[in-house]
């Protein structure tokens, strides 16, 4: 699949031994997003969800930060903006909110590099990635209060789950960021490794997980989400659909013959 943008403010390279990079692209505002840029990150999930060719994803951001959250000088001045009608509203919040969504919604692994300062909707898009790796430099927090937001973008959800409740709203009242090391300790990212060894870190996670079987992977991905809104009997049942639809494919034959050959599986996705 070919991967055009009508925007510069993300960067997507063509998938690589089944590893898409996606770059967040506004260096000179710390990748602060904008419509345009979640309208952008919105439709190349959609293209990755549907391109066989893509086995996991990797997010990381241009320059020295991840994603400083929603541009609060964009595009207008906060006079401008007051006058907007309600259709510029819609657009700028569906934008970021359908962007999230598709991440959430993504059953294939997302591989978050932490290059930097991930705050406020920064945040909440690092915690969509599956497995987050961070620079000892990157800063993780909430400061949409300092500017009397909210965390609309799906924080308001994220952060509790990751990191407790009572730790999230004090996060979210106090505007607190966080080092690496601290972030680590509450659950915001899964490892820690010097600023030198992030991208080359990030890619062997990605590239290991590009090997694994895609049907499991993509698979168990669902059940465990689907999991957090189920109760475990109803789990259970979900799982037994699951395994119907595993138990017969191609990889799982290869995965039992490469087991018994002492050999590296090779899995193809069927």
């Amino acid at each position: 699949m070919n991967y055009q943008l009508s925007t510069t403010h993300l960067m997507v390279s063509r998938p690589e031994d089944g590893v898409l990079r996606i770059t967040l692209n506004r260096p000179e505002v710390l990748n602060a997003y904008t419509a345009e840029m979640a309208e952008a990150l919105r439709d190349v999930i959609h293209q990755a969800a549907r391109d066989d060719e893509v086995r996991v994803v990797r997010l990381t951001g241009a320059g020295r930060a991840f994603c400083s959250g929603g541009d609060v000088f964009e595009p207008e001045t906060p006079k401008k903006v007051a006058s907007r009608q309600l259709g510029w509203w819609v657009t700028m919040s569906e934008s970021i909110h359908e962007a999230t969504i598709a991440m959430w919604n993504f059953d294939k692994p997302i591989v978050g590099a932490i290059n930097g300062p991930a705050v406020a909707g920064g945040l909440t898009l690092a915690l969509l990635c599956d497995l987050r790796i961070a620079a000892e430099s990157a800063r993780l927090g909430d400061t949409s209060g300092r500017f009397g937001y909210l965390p609309d973008e799906g924080g308001a959800w994220l952060f509790p789950r990751t990191m407790g409740y009572r730790q999230a709203q004090r996060m979210t009242w106090f505007s607190e960021v966080y080092p690496a090391g601290r972030a680590q300790e509450l659950g915001l990212v899964d490892e820690v490794v010097p600023d030198a060894e992030l991208e080359a870190r990030a890619d062997e996670i990605a590239h290991r997980l590009a090997q694994e079987a895609p049907l499991a992977v993509r698979i168990s991905k669902r059940m465990m989400r689907r999991a957090l809104s189920l109760r475990f009997e109803e789990s259970i049942e979900d799982a037994q659909v699951a395994v119907a639809l595993v138990n017969d494919s191609h990889d799982v034959v290869e995965g039992v013959t490469a087991f018994r050959e002492k050999r590296q599986p090779r899995f193809t996705g069927r």
